[in-house]
């Protein structure tokens, strides 16, 4: 008789599990894939082999996605440089460029346990003093990634190193008017205040591009980092972008989360200046425009988020259902903030 095998999204599992056993050392079928919940782009499955020994799998979104877009090949060798350093990451295990298995390129690396923090009660989910351990080694783990140099570990060619801000405002509008799902004047003009005012790159090198305590593993006993998460944006070029963008999932003790999956704001977590201190003390550098990188970050999550909404809208993204409502009201709530951030630089300056 021949065995059923579960039908999993996104997932070939006969020609998976086939690829597996050929390719990943160790791996025993048959496997179960468990999407996991909370990507909101590439789609992740932990894997459990016969054995009970689990890894990772990540592909790209079903359906038509865009240019440079979910580089499955880019993301792994990324990992599998990284992984090199002192910077925890998930161990990189194999990747697949045969279409003819899935339908999309995807790889597998290793299963790391820990917690993620990606909402104000996982934050709470840690003692107090976890919660300041947390804090302080995502700092330190920023600081150890911006101290890589590239070319010592093979990716000095990822990207140009040089006027990553222009490249960057010029690839996310291109994207926005891609993906945009109505029109929605504060974009372009944040896009038009950026782009007039931008600052001297100073600082060179690995930027994650999304790097938060949202895609960290961390250790729920002592808060400390197990690994860094989510390396789709990684790039080489100005430093404080990254400094930035963990402003716009930061805040204050006491004030309402600045994004649904903030876990910040609660007693034990550093403040928001406590965080550009222990960056500025740790790595030398000065972050006197630092609000111009928030408010750079704010708007270019604000086209990606459109980017994800289009998908969702498209129903590439798994079948899981959105409020879309919520999701526009998000996009622009991003934007109105990339605006004050833009204002308050200006008024500082």
């Amino acid at each position: 008789m021949t065995e059923m095998v579960a039908e999993v999204r996104g997932v070939d599992v006969v020609r998976v599990s086939a690829w597996l056993c050929e390719h990943v050392a160790g791996a025993v079928a048959p496997f179960e894939f468990s999407p996991i919940a909370g990507g909101r782009s590439n789609l992740t499955y932990t894997v459990t082999g016969a054995d009970g020994a689990r890894f990772v799998l990540r592909r790209p979104p079903m359906g038509h996605v865009l240019a440079t877009a979910h580089d499955m090949a880019r993301e792994h060798r990324i990992i599998a440089a990284v992984g090199r350093t002192s910077v925890p990451v998930a161990p990189a295990m194999g990747l697949c460029d045969d279409l003819e298995v899935n339908g999309a390129p995807f790889y597998a690396m290793g299963y790391v346990d820990g917690v993620v923090l990606d909402s104000p009660t996982a934050g709470l989910g840690l003692e107090r003093a976890s919660r300041t351990t947390a804090s302080e080694s995502l700092i330190d783990v920023l600081v150890e990634l911006h101290a890589v140099e590239p070319d010592v570990i093979d990716l000095g060619d990822l990207g140009r190193r040089e006027g990553y801000l222009e490249r960057q405002l010029r690839r996310w509008s291109t994207q926005w008017e891609k993906s945009k799902t109505r029109e929605l004047p504060i974009v372009e003009e944040v896009h038009r205040r950026l782009s007039t005012g931008l600052p001297p790159q100073i600082h060179t090198g690995i930027v994650h591009g999304d790097y938060r305590l949202g895609n960290c593993l961390v250790d729920p006993s002592s808060g400390s980092l197990r690994a860094v998460l989510d390396w789709e944006l990684c790039t080489l070029g100005d430093l404080l972008a990254d400094v930035g963008y963990l402003l716009v999932y930061w805040s204050d003790e006491g004030s309402a989360s600045r994004r649904e999956n903030d876990p910040s704001g609660s007693p034990g977590f550093l403040s928001r200046a406590e965080m550009l201190d222990r960056y500025a003390r740790l790595s030398g550098r000065d972050l006197s425009s630092i609000g111009y990188y928030e408010a750079f970050s704010c708007w270019r999550l604000a086209c990606i988020a459109e980017g994800v909404l289009n998908r969702y809208k498209a129903g590439v993204m798994g079948g899981e259902e959105q409020d879309f409502t919520s999701m526009e009201a998000g996009v622009g709530l991003l934007a109105e903030r990339a605006m004050t951030a833009l204002e308050h630089s200006r008024s500082l300056g």
